[in-house]
């Protein structure tokens, strides 16, 4: 008789956090490394790959974890799913430490092209690791960076409570990461402009931290000289929370009640846990 798969502890929960987000940060900051110190691709090769890397990095993560892959995600579950408070810290941690492996991967692998291309690791390609207002290049200032944040990240946290509200029509057949991937690449080519759609803190600061201990000395600032770094933190938490709050209040206080399901988690990924506890 085959031995019962035991449910994972926090550690495997966390190794799965940091693993899926260092998958998407492998996609997601080496795209931007190919387009802008490469000169291969453009702003929809940029948004697909980050669309991608979500989507893998939730199958990667999804049956351990929940797949939060995103701070900004994780406290919005907590404050309206039910996800335990205990659990915030450690997952934040995982999701950053993910993103800083993944960023110094990116930084290592590009090293060539990118000196070529920048010799001097300035504000020119300081964009492949972390986001900046308006690009870098358009007049957009912080506080609009700022609001941009707070938008984008609302949408993001709205629309994936929708997807994996099991009391509500939640994707079939695990499709949920797919689905979860094409919200990404739809707030990139909708709501990229402004501050590059960062909308998650692991994301920016991960690979931020890495280009500062690589050379890049003025990561934590933005073309105008302003300490940028909070932004793309704080920003993105206020916005999960409004969103989650929204959804809560607009949709899910109307749904029928449906089977409790683990928090945070595609519907597929409960399933998977069921199977391992029978």
């Amino acid at each position: 008789m085959a031995a019962r798969l035991k449910v994972p502890g926090l550690v495997g929960e966390l190794a799965a956090e940091f693993a899926g987000t260092l998958i998407l940060i492998l996609f997601g900051c080496g795209v931007v490394a190919q387009v802008v110190a490469g000169g291969i691709g453009d702003h929809d090769s940029i948004a697909w790959a980050w669309g991608l890397g979500v989507t893998l990095g939730v199958y990667v993560a999804a049956r351990l974890s929940g797949a939060h892959l995103n701070p900004a995600v994780t406290i919005a579950l907590a404050v309206f799913k039910g996800f335990s408070w205990r659990k915030v810290a450690p997952y934040a941690l995982a999701q950053f430490l993910g993103a800083f492996v993944a960023a110094l991967l990116v930084r290592w692998n590009y090293t060539e092209v990118l000196h070529a291309a920048d010799p001097g690791l300035t504000i020119k390609t300081q964009g492949v690791f972390s986001t900046l207002p308006g690009n870098g290049t358009l007049p957009v200032g912080e506080w609009g960076a700022f609001r941009d944040q707070i938008i984008g990240t609302a949408i993001l946290l709205f629309v994936i409570l929708a997807l994996t509200d099991v009391a509500n029509n939640a994707p079939a057949a695990n499709l949920g990461p797919v689905v979860v991937g094409l919200l990404v690449v739809a707030i990139g080519m909708a709501w990229g402009t402004d501050a590059g759609y960062a909308i998650n803190p692991a994301r920016d600061f991960g690979p931020r931290l890495a280009s500062f201990f690589t050379g890049y000395e003025g990561a934590f600032r933005d073309q105008n000289g302003y300490l940028y770094f909070w932004i793309p933190i704080v920003g993105p938490i206020i916005g999960g929370v409004v969103g989650a709050g929204l959804y809560q209040y607009l949709i899910g206080r109307f749904l029928p009640s449906a089977e409790p399901q683990e928090v945070g988690e595609v519907p597929a990924a409960r399933d998977n846990v069921e199977a391992n506890r029978g």
